[in-house]
């Protein structure tokens, strides 16, 4: 893939990821708090995060990862890590303030122009992150199903609520 293109919403520029951006993925992939309901736990080196930013740098056909700057510093990611399911990731300096409703609203925009065949976008949360959960509602998303013990974190079973997003007319 030969890259995605800058999103820019109010407050946010989504754009794509580069290997010098290598330090501030690391700050929000580190964090404890940003981490609890991700797929695994906070990165513990700088190695572990360059692995990881790897995926966003050289992307597949099927993926549109974006990270997500305010003020010119990284904050975050959103996107599709595999079109149709989408995801997004803020430090938590930056909760409460919208930005990841601005940035996971033109995330969705941007997706549904892209592929207009595409009939629905998905999402999986934990259903104890409430917050996002509420995000994900105020988005259009709406829960299908739950799955118990679907993710070892840590050494912790997590399960997971299943949503999709019907494309809006």
């Amino acid at each position: 893939m030969t890259g995605v293109p800058t999103l820019r919403t109010a407050r946010l520029v989504l754009r794509q990821a580069r290997w010098d951006d290598l330090d501030s993925v690391h700050r929000v992939m580190s964090d404890p708090r940003a981490m609890r309901y991700w797929s695994r736990p906070e990165h513990a080196t700088v190695e572990e995060t360059r692995q990881w930013l790897g995926f966003l740098v050289d992307q597949a056909e099927d993926s549109r990862d974006w990270l997500v700057e305010r003020n010119g510093e990284v904050i975050g990611k959103a996107g599709a890590w595999k079109v149709p399911e989408v995801g997004f990731i803020l430090h938590p300096d930056h909760w409460g303030e919208g930005l990841a409703h601005e940035a996971m609203a033109a995330v969705i925009a941007h997706l549904e122009a892209e592929w207009p065949d595409l009939p629905a976008l998905t999402a999986e949360a934990d259903p104890r992150n409430v917050a996002c959960l509420r995000l994900l509602a105020k988005l259009g998303f709406q829960e299908t199903h739950r799955v118990e013990r679907t993710l070892l974190w840590k050494d912790e079973w997590c399960d997971s609520v299943h949503l999709v997003r019907p494309r809006q007319a």
